[in-house]
Formats: C-alpha cells, sequence, structure tokens
C-alpha cells in the first residue's frame, strides 16, 4: 500500500513511469478477474485498458484510501457489468481466460484437462450471473465476502450464499459426468 500511494503521488506529479510500473504490478491480475466473469478475452483486456485509461484521466484528484488493488478490481467488476449489460460474452476455455496451462507433459492428461476445462466453463455459462461472479470474485479476485456483498449490494450472508449456492450448482452439474470420468 505505501509502494501504491507514493506511485500515486508520483503519476500526479507526471510521472510516467510511475503509471506504467502500476500497470505492470495489475494489469496480469485484472485482466484474468475480467476474462472469469466476462469469459471473452478481447473483452476483458478492453476493460481493463478502459479502468486503466479512466484512472490517468482522474489521478490528479485521485485519493488512495485503501488498497488500490481493491479499487482496481471494484472498477473492473462494476465495468464487466456494464459491458454485459451492453454485449452477451462468448464463452472461451479457461486457458484462453487467463489460467496457465497444464505443466502435464501427458496428451492424455492435457486432452481431460481440456475437456474437464470445458465442462467446467459451460456449467459456470449455466450459474445465475450473482453466483457466477461471487464465486469469481472470491476465487479470482480474491476478495473477502465483506467487499463481495458491498459490490453486489447485498448483505455478507448472501453474497455467501451466493458463493456457496454457485458451488453447490457446479457439483451437481458435473457430478455426473465427472463420475463418467472415474474421478
Amino acid at each position: 500500500m505505501i509502494e501504491d500511494k507514493w506511485l500515486i503521488w508520483r503519476c500526479k506529479q507526471g510521472n510516467r513511469a510511475a503509471f506504467q510500473r502500476i500497470y505492470e504490478k495489475y494489469e496480469g491480475d485484472l485482466r484474468t478477474l475480467a476474462a472469469n466473469l466476462l469469459y471473452d478475452k478481447t473483452m476483458a483486456e478492453d476493460v481493463v485498458h478502459d479502468v486503466f485509461i479512466s484512472l490517468l484521466g482522474i489521478v490528479d484528484t485521485f485519493e488512495l484510501r485503501s488498497s488500490l488493488a481493491g479499487y482496481l478490481k471494484t472498477c473492473i467488476v462494476n465495468r464487466s457489468r456494464d459491458v454485459r449489460r451492453i454485449k452477451k460474452p462468448k464463452t472461451v476455455l479457461a486457458d484462453d481466460a487467463g489460467q496457465a496451462p497444464s505443466d502435464s507433459h501427458e496428451p492424455v492428461q492435457r486432452i481431460m484437462e481440456t475437456e474437464l476445462s470445458r465442462k467446467l466453463d459451460a456449467a459456470m455459462n449455466r450459474l445465475p450471473y450473482e453466483q457466477k461472479e461471487a464465486i469469481v470474485l472470491y476465487l479470482h479476485g480474491q476478495m473477502k465476502f465483506k467487499t463481495i456483498a458491498k459490490l453486489q449490494n447485498v448483505s455478507i450472508k448472501t453474497a455467501h450464499t451466493r458463493y456457496r449456492a454457485g458451488l453447490d450448482g457446479l457439483r451437481s452439474m458435473l457430478n455426473s459426468e465427472l463420475r463418467e470420468w472415474n474421478l
């Protein structure tokens, strides 16, 4: 947080390298978060760039009161919601959403992982958006339920319930398919 405050101060002084450091520090995590919310790599990149352009536009008056990462994640969530209202995102594989590919060198293992990833993506797309968002924000955004509740404008209990209901829904959708694979 101290580094972030210093970087914001440097940006206010017109230091481009400070803004570049902020971008490099957070861009990857924000892109992964946006891709997991939108399931569209291109839209996710656009959302991240929009958020950084917005930050650049307000940096002169911006006051960092808490975590810069939290602020940027909140911006990503809000911008992703705006994009979802305008365009329906297409489904992409989890690897395209920014997750690291497997280190496994066995082709059969890779095929199984790819197929499981596709099934998980399809199941995530069938969840109600509020549940999917709670799961993504908790697991990928590493946000606490208090923060998720604030973003979703619900109680902490409701945010937690959405997360648990989403996991239960995924488990239910995937159980029969996982039994077929003997996993």
